[in-house]
Parts: structure tokens; sequence; C-alpha cells
């Protein structure tokens, strides 16, 4: 019997469960462009409530509704601060340039993590030569630092320099729901600390389709014309919206079991004499570095050819990621394909 290929390049591979296959085709839907989807409405709510914030808008994706989030909130010539290997400035294409016209000023963390120091030291002093500071951006989980999580105290801090600043503070939340079951944090602290917050549905929560940018109403209501005229306006969204609202019910809990599968894929990989490195694992993401003996392109060969899929991070550098549809055995015969090396 042929077994079932284990895909572990992301979260974002998985497929949708049959029970939420059945709650997209039993979905209520409209125009959602004329604001008439009902499906669509009650995600935008049920996303926003969880967060203790007053609006949500449905989008495509994340890096969708992270540009819109930067345009909404800055202009040309002013400038973004987030950490160097954040997602809104490797991954999204320059979009921050080619949206908003504005800059960025990038700052070195601790696996993704920023202090309120160094943001604060960022900060631009009144100059004609300088770019305006409109934007703090934060990452959390942070995808490049392993799935790395910020204590409550960390944002704390971070936020209480954004408001003596007077500048709104983002959150790129991509895999937020991991770092809330991680850490035990409860999503309305953050609404009290976040001005917007991007929440991915496609990752770790299994949807096929979708993110929702949270802010305040009036915030939302200008959001809505960006998105627009980004071409991300949805009609019959529902059956889409549907898919992200089965998995708030049914799939942020488990996400404790895609942690522990990461922990004990982090424990085999520690044992292994071609491993040099292996990031602190905090939730679903493993990053690890290959001695140079081994080639990484050697490895993922030697894991394609036993139906394992894995991506490249970097030189020597390998991504594990655990997901829905990685279950206990098959995580038994990614440890035997390693200890085969």
């Amino acid at each position: 019997m042929t077994q079932p290929p284990i895909d572990l390049r992301s979260d974002t591979v998985t497929r949708p469960t049959p029970a939420m296959l059945e709650a997209m085709f039993r979905a209520p839907v409209g125009d959602d462009v004329y604001g008439e989807d009902p499906t669509v409405r009650a995600l935008e709510a049920e996303t926003a409530a969880r967060f203790g914030l007053e609006a949500g808008l449905f989008c495509p994706s994340g890096t969708m509704t992270n540009q819109v989030a930067i345009k909404a909130h800055t202009e040309p010539m002013s400038e973004v601060i987030c950490e160097q290997t954040s997602h809104i400035y490797l991954w999204e294409v320059g979009g921050i340039a080619f949206h908003s016209g504005a800059s960025v000023a990038l700052l070195p963390g601790d696996r993704g993590r920023l202090t309120a120091t160094q943001v604060e030291a960022a900060i631009r002093p009144e100059n004609v030569h300088y770019p305006i500071t409109r934007l703090i951006s934060l990452e959390n989980t942070h995808n490049r630092g392993g799935g790395s999580c910020y204590a409550l105290p960390e944002l704390e801090a971070l936020a209480d320099v954004a408001r003596r600043h007077h500048l709104p503070l983002h959150l790129d939340g991509a895999r937020v729901f991991n770092a809330l079951v991680a850490t035990g944090q409860d999503g309305r602290e953050y609404g009290r600390l976040f001005d917007t917050i991007s929440v991915c549905l496609s990752k770790g929560l299994g949807a096929p389709v979708g993110s929702v940018l949270l802010g305040s109403r009036a915030f939302v209501e200008k959001c809505k014309r960006i998105r627009k005229v980004m071409g991300g306006g949805m009609r019959q969204a529902g059956y889409l919206a549907a898919a992200g609202l089965y998995a708030l019910e049914h799939h942020v809990a488990r996400l404790a079991d895609d942690h522990r599968r990461a922990q004990q894929l982090a424990q085999a990989l520690a044992a292994r004499p071609y491993v040099t490195q292996v990031l602190p694992v905090e939730t679903n993401l493993v990053i690890f570095r290959l001695a140079d003996t081994l080639p990484a392109e050697q490895f993922l060969a030697h894991l394609e050819q036993r139906g394992i899929r894995a991506s490249s991070f970097g030189p020597q550098l390998i991504r594990f990621v655990t997901h829905l549809d990685i279950d206990d055995a098959m995580l038994t015969r990614v440890e035997a394909a390693l200890a085969e090396l």
C-alpha cells in the first residue's frame, strides 16, 4: 500500500477537512462588495471579537491584509519600523515601496523579536532630510525566527512606545493563533495593544484561502477602498469565509498538537551528527542548519525519495513545518528517514 506523502514545506499546504468542505457547501452567501454576504460578515465579526477590536475586513491573503494596513497607516515619504527579516519586508515583493511609497527602517531582532528600546531609538526626529516615522510593525510568531513568540510584557513595552510617540502599532499575525496557544495569552490583550492586526486563516488553521484585517470601524472602512483598488473585492466570498469560521471554531486548540510534533522533530534532528544547529522551537516551525559536509540539496533529495518534502531556508538551512495534515505516523517516517543519513 502506497504511503501518503508528507509535506513539511509549510502549513499553507493543508487541504480542507471533510467537515470544513461541508460547512463551505452549506454557507449562505451574497455579494460581499455590496456588503451583502452574511458569512463574510460573520467571519469578520467573529475574528474581531476574538481580539477585542471593532471590525474586520476579509481579504484573499495575508500579504494583502498587511499591505492594505500599511497603505492606510502611511503616505509617501514616510517610514515603517520593522525587524529586518519581517515578512512584510522580505516576502511581500517590495509591496511597501510599490503600494505605499514608504521607506523601511530595518532593525536586527532576537529571532525576529524587537525591544522597546530598539524601536524608540529608530523613531525619526523631525528633519527635512528624513522620512517621517508613521508605523511600527511586529510579527508574531516570527517566521524567520523559527516561530518565536513575544512575551506579553515585551508587547506591552512596545505598545507603550507607540502610544507615547502617537504611532500606530500593526501586527502581522500570520500565525498569531500559534502564539496564543503556545503562550496562553488572550487575543483580546492583543486588541488592547495593537491598532491593527492581520490574522491568517490558511496557515495553521487549515482554511484554503483568506486573512482578516482587524481594527477600528473607521479604519476598516478606509481599508475597504484600498482593498478594492488592489483587486481584493470578492463577490460570493462566503464559501471561503465559511472555511475560516469553521477553522476558528474547530482548529485553534489543536495547534498544540502541531507544537508537540515540532518539538519531537527538533529532538530527532538534534541527535543527528549532520545537524549543527536547531533553533529553539516554540510553535510549529523547525529551522535547522546542516553541516557543510551534507549539502542541503542532497538532504532534500534524500527526503524526496522517501515521499517527504521540505524547504530550503537559506544556505544550509532547512525548515520543517508541522500542520493539520501531519500526524504521528508521518513523524515516525520522517525520523526513520533522518536516521538513514
